[in-house]
């Protein structure tokens, strides 16, 4: 097996693919040990000291580790988990039950307002994000404010800010008049 390796915006972050499907739909994100209980995959991963965090998507898995460790020491070890993790035949995800949502509660009468955002985020936001080894979970909308969780190599991101007000709400605002502001949370 061959995995690929791929730099994303957030220097603590590296992109990894496998060359196999992982998730067939969805993501999942673990910020720590703790959060990663029915993921054996994200399990592996924790072991490696200095990992700070998994997430895992359609065909790539992204590590963070402490700002204090370079990748150069890190990379080797985190490589050689994932060929023994993918050797194994282990499942990703032991459990698939959504994730504690965040969500705001939503006006109903904003409901083709919400399908516009969310046919944007999904077409022209998700696989951008995605291709930096991330993703973008929406949480509502509400008064024309959009909440938005930044996932993977996108949180902790020193260019996730800029890619949320500059980039995100820009492109909201221009399409759907009604998205004033664009908040993250998580």
């Amino acid at each position: 097996m061959f995995i690929e390796t791929e730099v994303t915006p957030n220097p603590d972050t590296l992109k990894f693919l496998p060359g196999q499907v992982l998730l067939e739909n969805g993501t999942a994100n673990f910020t720590d040990p703790a959060a990663a209980e029915n993921s054996p995959l994200a399990q592996a991963m924790f072991a490696v000291p200095s990992v700070t965090g998994v997430f895992i998507g359609y065909d790539f898995v992204t590590v963070s580790k402490n700002t204090e460790v370079e990748w150069g020491d890190l990379k080797p070890t985190i490589l050689a988990s994932l060929m023994q993790f993918f050797s194994s035949g282990a499942p990703i995800l032991t459990v698939t039950d959504a994730q504690t949502s965040l969500a705001v509660e939503e006006d109903e009468a904003d409901a083709e307002i919400i399908e516009q955002i969310k046919t944007l985020l999904d077409e022209k936001v998700r696989p951008a994000v995605a291709g930096d080894g991330g993703d973008i979970i929406y949480h509502g909308f509400k008064e024309g404010v959009v909440y938005l969780e930044m996932q993977g190599a996108c949180a902790g991101c020193p260019s996730s800010t800029i890619t949320l007000k500059h980039g995100i709400e820009n492109l909201l605002k221009y399409y759907v008049p009604e998205v004033a502001d664009v908040r993250a949370v998580g």
